[in-house]
């Protein structure tokens, strides 16, 4: 069978992994999840019992959980290297510094902000709280991040990668927070400007977004969650 990222909407930090999966160009299924109340229904445990997105299912049925399990699982199989480096080359290295920083410190400099604005009983004082510590986080992070990029078309070249693909899921939350103008971050906008006419990002963009698009060929179909749970989720306790 053909291996099933399930993937969340709306903005999921996802939707680079099925850019990516288009870049690599090997068949493979989508599972889409509204982040929102599919992915808080108990029976989602089966897939994930922490309750998050993405979800990735082999071709053998093995389910993996986490953004770099998954990324990792991708790059040992680009024997092409579409989207990464031949292993210990100082690209590799530079690619999985720029993953492991994406993946941890920027996307987690989000998480008071995705609080504030999750909150069922807010308390008005601690979610200005929040956002203002949010706010502070993320225009940390992205100063950070400025100063990782180089003068490259892409984040390590003339070719996107996984570093670019991780990024673009989740580089979009700036403007949904409000958090600040991109325009202060020169190298990051013209950064977001090409990635985000990418075909395989407006591709995953728009099946993101429940649209029918048309990508490279290499994507074969949505499973339904139920069948996915079913299929591949774990017996319940």
């Amino acid at each position: 069978m053909e291996p099933i990222l399930v993937y969340g909407f709306p903005l999921g930090s996802s939707m680079g992994l099925v850019a990516a999966l288009e870049w690599l160009g090997m068949p493979y299924r989508l599972c889409r999840v509204d982040m929102l109340d599919d992915m808080r229904q108990p029976s989602y445990a089966r897939l994930n019992p922490r309750h998050e997105t993405p979800v990735f299912v082999t071709e053998g049925g093995t389910v993996l959980t986490e953004t770099m399990a998954i990324a990792a699982w991708l790059e040992a199989r680009d024997t092409e290297r579409r989207i990464s480096f031949a292993p210990l080359s100082p690209e590799a290295d530079r690619m999985h510094r720029l993953m492991g920083f994406t993946n941890s410190s920027f996307t987690g400099s989000f998480s008071a902000l995705w609080a504030a604005l999750e909150m069922t009983d807010p308390d008005p004082h601690l979610r200005d709280a929040l956002r203002r510590w949010g706010r502070t986080a993320v225009i940390k992070r992205h100063d950070q991040l400025e100063e990782l990029i180089e003068d490259t078309p892409f984040l390590l070249g003339d070719r996107p990668t996984l570093a670019d693909a991780m990024l673009a899921g989740v580089s979009r939350w700036l403007e949904f927070h409000a958090v600040a103008e991109l325009a202060r971050w020169p190298k990051l906008a013209t950064w977001r400007s090409r990635i985000e006419v990418e075909p395989a990002i407006v591709f995953a963009t728009e099946i993101e977004n429940g649209q029918a698009s048309t990508g490279s060929g290499a994507f074969q179909g949505h499973t339904p969650l139920a069948e996915a749970v079913g299929r591949f989720g774990a017996s319940p306790r």
